[in-house]
């Protein structure tokens, strides 16, 4: 028997490994928490399938639900990204789970990316089911795919930074309470399901900076209407993201 067969070795395992394994249990513990379902999958459903089937808003020219599938996948990916995220971070904080995560081998950039993963995971499977429902419903999709998920990316990594910023500066409550109430405001006023018209020409300015409204009104120029690349609305979303993220890690407190 060679010297050393049952030395322990401990270490810390590869990084990539680390990140796989917290991703898998981040996106576990969301997909189990019944809360961020109904936020997350369940609420973005159901108002496509009312607002479609029901004439409750004029939205112009068209099937409803071609101005609507695009407002509602942009309504999933804030509601993972932003307020799903920045609800669940705000109370780990809270409990000190970031503070014994960040004492692990595990970086904290690490632990920042596989949240990250676990968002991307999740927006995946809400805009599978969002887009099944919505061909259920007689939506005709248009325009590049590649713009769509350049969108969908740049939308995420926006509304990521902006919920990590929240979560990291804000108490648990008080992120709770304020998360959901942006949902909400951004819900009426971010181009999701009212038309940006119905506004007045001052409101639909400010409105249209938003980020909602970016993703929103840019994935509806592809799908509604085939536009090739809205780099307008890329171009307001990149802004956010290097806002939101750069401001995220500046200000994020792990305690």
């Amino acid at each position: 028997m060679s010297a050393g067969t049952y030395t322990p070795n401990p270490g810390a395992a590869p990084v990539g490994r680390m990140i796989g394994a917290q991703a898998a249990l981040e996106t576990r513990m969301l997909l189990r928490n019944g809360e961020q379902l109904l936020l997350t999958v369940v609420i973005p459903a159901l108002l496509l399938v009312l607002f479609s089937g029901v004439d409750i808003i004029d939205t112009g020219a068209g099937k409803s639900v071609d101005f609507l599938t695009p407002g509602i996948l942009a309504l999933a990916v804030m509601s993972t990204a932003f307020t799903g995220q920045a609800i669940a971070t705000g109370f780990d904080r809270r409990y000190g789970v970031l503070k014994r995560l960040g004492a692990s081998p595990l970086p904290r950039w690490a632990l920042m990316t596989a949240k990250t993963l676990s968002v991307l995971v999740t927006e995946v499977l809400q805009v599978v089911l969002l887009t099944v429902i919505a061909f259920a419903l007689g939506w005709s999709p248009h325009g590049n795919p590649f713009a769509v998920l350049l969108l969908l990316v740049l939308g995420t990594a926006a509304f990521s930074g902006l919920g990590l910023l929240m979560a990291g500066t804000l108490k648990a409550e008080a992120t709770l309470a304020a998360a959901n109430l942006v949902f909400l405001l951004l819900l009426v006023g971010g181009g999701v399901i009212v038309p940006m018209d119905k506004f007045p020409d001052g409101v639909q300015t400010a409105l249209g900076l938003l980020p909602i409204s970016a993703l929103s009104d840019g994935l509806r120029d592809v799908l509604q209407h085939g536009a090739s690349m809205p780099w307008g609305d890329l171009g307001i979303l990149a802004v956010w993201t290097v806002l939101g993220l750069g401001a995220a890690a500046k200000f994020f407190r792990w305690e």
